[in-house]
């Protein structure tokens, strides 16, 4: 599936050079400055999950967020989305190491709807433009709603499995 991506891209941006070579380099170097301003987040955050990783044996993550943790697993999973602040293009390969390190899908599905949708670390700021009691009400819905995500997750990968 890589392959057949990077050749796609590839051909695309040979055919842009090939329309207009100025807005295609152009194009690169704003694509190049975006890459700079992400890798320091993405490293850390990647570094940081990596460490968590070699710290936590096998066992243990399935212990705390692996399938067989079930709804407290979902849970706790749902917690720390909800306190963590880290952006999409870090939280879905983060997601991928956790699942490779043993996490269960509901689980994982709990951690990113809830760091997607959930801001506690955001929630000041929030209420400052939309009020305290829509910011409150929003945040807890969609708190309640990655569990509904959780929820489908589990049973769609129940019926694939």
């Amino acid at each position: 599936m890589n392959i057949v991506l990077y050749g796609g891209t590839a051909i695309l941006l040979a055919l842009s050079f090939q329309k207009d070579r100025g807005k295609s380099m152009k194009a690169l170097k704003k694509a190049w400055k975006a890459f700079e301003n992400i890798l320091p987040q993405f490293l850390v955050v990647i570094l940081m999950v990596s460490l968590l990783l070699s710290l936590l044996d096998h066992d243990m993550i399935l212990r705390i967020i692996g399938a067989e943790s079930g709804w407290l697993g979902v849970l706790l999973a749902s917690l720390v989305g909800s306190v963590t602040l880290i952006p999409g293009f870090v939280a879905f390969p983060t997601a991928a190491l956790l699942l490779q390190g043993g996490a269960g899908y509901m689980q994982i599905a709990a951690f990113i709807s809830s760091l997607m949708m959930v801001g506690i670390v955001t929630l000041p700021v929030e209420m400052r433009y939309f009020g305290k009691r829509l910011a409150i009400m929003r945040n807890v819905l969609a708190f309640f709603f990655s569990f509904v995500v959780a929820s489908v997750i589990g049973f769609v990968m129940e019926v694939l499995i």
